[in-house]
Parts: structure tokens; sequence; C-alpha cells
């Protein structure tokens, strides 16, 4: 297992799709380009729902869109032959493209050409995939643009024995980026199959995937400025593992098919994804924080089982968290940020983190068992949750918040019961919560101002990006 690595794809190697016989890169193909460029021809075109609008300022003529559409559709059927397991999904696409075209180019339905890509049935390690759909790109785009992606499948064979055996997740994909059009040209580092334009919603998704060179590339720039303005020590061990993209990616792809498997798993008073509620910003924030503090813990018990991929996932969930996250976005209920804030202030709280002299030290032995601590009382907090009426719980979980956190001096959620109007539903209660309701420290505000141009740098990386700027 030790010797297993997630193989980087360079210009000079092509990882295998089956048999260990290389396959053409779907990039380098001439009708790639082509495609490309039609795609990001037809974009701009497009209202937010995806439709084009001939009428508007700036918009083409029909047969000028259906002629861009011929290209993307000549170019998925010149690349289909090399990913004959895509074949149901690109004859269906050709189908979908076709359709919106003959339909006037109305708000777009890919239902049919979602239903027949199926990627997480066939989890080769190196395989290839053409992903066109309208869809908006989370963290991303929000408008249901036409996009364009390469990518590849991540699943070695280390990880693919892990979910069989430990963590069984047979929706999930790990991939990487070939290339994409401008909605991926962002911060969204997801595919998932709600974000794409469909007449209807499937019953259930039967996918999603998670780009982990995105999320290893990012983590890597952050962390390394974070560690270089703060003073932070790192051990040997660790400092390697951020100066190398595979084994970040190799972490992230660990990390991140763990927690997204939390999210069904524990004792859950509330489905918060699959059921769609309305609720104050910092449930969402405990939510992924608990799927992300599971990780970690699990990663504590791999290390200890002599997984090498395990250490990597604590030290990158313990800095994304703590150095990026608290940070990146706005603050309008900034769930992630706030996830990130509550670590930090609770490894401080007991001493695991000090910030002396200028300098912040991180007393590495006892981390993983503070930081799984935090991850018990969160877990608590879900148990009791299932005998509490909703508000009940939301002020539990926002006791558990403030006890490391100081909610913003306005916040009527502060002042307890008394302050709002309990009469009304809870969901009608959420109007009251701050954009805000727990500011960034003043370290976290000195922090913000220095990572602020590093953090704006990321926007479009990926592994192969990160390497030529390391070269």
């Amino acid at each position: 297992m030790t010797e297993i690595l997630v193989q980087r794809v360079t210009e000079d190697a092509v990882p295998p799709a089956s048999g260990g016989v290389p396959v053409e890169r779907v990039v380098e193909h001439p009708a790639w380009p082509m495609l490309k460029d039609a795609v990001e021809e037809i974009r701009p075109w497009q209202s937010a729902d995806g439709s084009i609008d001939f009428d508007a300022e700036g918009a083409p003529a029909r047969a000028v869109a259906e002629l861009a559409v011929d290209r993307v559709i000549s170019g998925i059927e010149q690349l289909a032959p090399l990913l004959p397991h895509d074949a149901a999904y690109h004859r269906a696409l050709g189908a979908d493209l076709r359709r919106w075209a003959d339909d006037g180019f109305k708000v777009p339905d890919f239902l049919d050409s979602l239903l027949a890509f199926q990627p997480a049935a066939d989890r080769r390690d190196g395989l290839q995939h053409l992903v066109v759909f309208p869809m908006y790109t989370q963290n991303g785009n929000p408008d249901r643009n036409l996009e364009a992606v390469v990518l590849r499948m991540v699943w070695p064979d280390w990880l693919a024995e892990l979910e069989r055996t430990r963590y069984d997740n047979p929706l999930f994909c790990g991939i990487t980026f070939e290339d994409f059009t401008a909605g991926y040209d962002t911060n969204s580092a997801v595919l998932f199959p709600e974000t794409i334009a469909v007449r209807e919603a499937p019953e259930r998704f039967s996918w999603g995937g998670i780009f982990c060179d995105r999320e290893a590339a990012r983590f890597r720039r952050v962390t390394e400025a974070a560690v270089d303005i703060l003073g932070l020590e790192l051990p040997d061990d660790i400092r390697e593992m951020v100066g190398d993209q595979d084994r970040c990616q190799q972490a992230f792809v660990l990390w991140d098919m763990v927690h997204d498997r939390t999210h069904s798993h524990g004792d859950l008073p509330f489905d918060p994804f699959m059921i769609k509620q309305r609720q104050p910003f910092w449930m969402y924030g405990l939510e992924e924080l608990r799927c992300d503090l599971t990780a970690f813990k699990e990663a504590v018990k791999l290390e200890a089982e002599g997984i090498p991929q395990a250490r990597d996932v604590q030290y990158a969930v313990l800095f994304d968290r703590m150095f990026r996250f608290p940070v990146t976005g706005d603050r309008v209920k900034n769930y992630d940020g706030l996830g990130g804030q509550l670590l930090f202030a609770y490894l401080h709280k007991h001493d695991v983190v000090r910030w002396t002299d200028n300098k912040l030290k991180i007393d590495w032995q006892r981390a993983p068992q503070v930081t799984n601590q935090l991850c018990a009382e969160i877990e608590e907090l879900y148990r009791a949750g299932i005998d509490r009426p909703k508000l009940v719980h939301w002020f539990a979980a926002y006791d558990l918040v403030s006890r490391y956190l100081a909610p913003h001096p306005g916040s009527r959620w502060a002042k307890g019961p008394d302050a709002l109007d309990v009469q009304l539903p809870p969901r009608k209660l959420v109007d009251d919560v701050l954009p805000d309701e727990f500011p960034l420290s003043m370290f976290y505000e000195a922090l913000s101002k220095k990572l602020k141009r590093v953090i704006a740098e990321t926007k479009g990386i990926t592994g192969a990006s990160a390497e030529q700027v390391a070269a």
C-alpha cells in the first residue's frame, strides 16, 4: 500500500485507463480546442438560466448559435472514440445539444445526458472523461452556462480498498483537471450533478466529483504563505508534504471520501443536505466541521495502522481549516469560515496553539487528541439533538459555538430566547441571525489582510499550474 501513489498527469506521463495501455490525452486531440472555443463562444450569449435571448443586445443570430452548437457536437463525436466508457453519455449529450438548438435555445434541459453519465460506476484510476453540461459551478459561476471540462479519475488501489472495506461511498469520485472552460477558471473544486440544468431533478443522484488537485494546490499555496507569515516551525515530514503536490492530492482524496460519506452517517438529528431546510448558518458550519473532524479522527486511527496517507490528512484538515477557511470568501453567512474559526479557538483554549512573540506555536503531540475532543463535543450535540425541538437544538448549537467564539455585540440570538419572538416558526427566526454572527478575531483580521493576495491568486489553480509555478 505504501508504494501506491496518485500519479500526476504530465505531458510525458499518461496513466493507463485499463490493461496498462496508455490512452491518448483528450486535451492533446485537435478536436478539444475546437470544442472548447465553441463552448466559450456560446457562454456569453446565455442568460442566467442558460437560455439565449436573441433579442438582447449583443446576442447572435440564431443561425450563428446553431453553428456553434454544431461545432460542439462535432468535437464530442471526434473525441468519443478515445472514451468508449462514456459512449452512451456522449450519444445522449449530442441529442440534448441538438434538441436545445432545435427548440430555440430556451432554458436547457440535459436530464437525459445527466442520467446517462455514470462515472462512479467505473472508477478506474486515470480514466478520462469529457464532460459538457449547462451548469453553474459551485463557488464559481452562479449562472447555468454551457461548460466543458476534461478530467481524470483518481482511484488508486489503496483508496479503493479503504472504500471497499471501511468507508463505503459508492457515489464518490476523486478527480483531477485536465482542462476546462471559463466556469472552472474560478474557485470551484467540485463537479456535482445538482448544478446541471434539467427539467426535473432525478429521484437520486448517482455520483459526485471533487477535484483533489485544485484542493491540494490551493492548500499548498495558502499554507506555505501562512506558515511564513506566522513564523510556524513545521516538522520535517509535514514540510515535505506541503511541498509535494502528489502527497497532498492523496491526502485530499482520502479526506474528501470520508467527509462525503459522513454527511449520512452518525447520530443525525436532521439531514441538512437531503432535505431542504432553512437553518441558521452555524448549523451548516457545525455539520461541515463535523465531517472534517470525522475524517481527522479516522486518519488518526489509520495512521496507527500504518496507512501512510493518514498523517497527511490530519495536517491537511488542521491547516486548511485554520489558515484558509476563516479568511476565504465574504463574511455573509460564511459557515466554512465559522468552522475554521471554531477549530482554531478550541485548540487555542486548550493550549494546542499559542500566538506568542508574534509567532504561532503548535503542540504537535497533543493536536490529535484535542482535535478529537472537539469532534466528540459536536457528536454529543448531535446525539442529544434527537430529543430536542428544533429551536432548542439551534440554541444548544449556538451555545457550543459561543463558548469558544465571541458573538457579534449586536446579536439578538446571543441575548437568548427572551430577545426573540419564539412564537414565530423557527425558520422565521433565521431572519434575526446577523450576516456575520461570529466576526473574525483580531488575529484573523490581521491574517486576512496578509493572505488576501495569495488566496486571490489561487483562483483557477490546478495541480499542473501549481507545479509549473514551483518549477
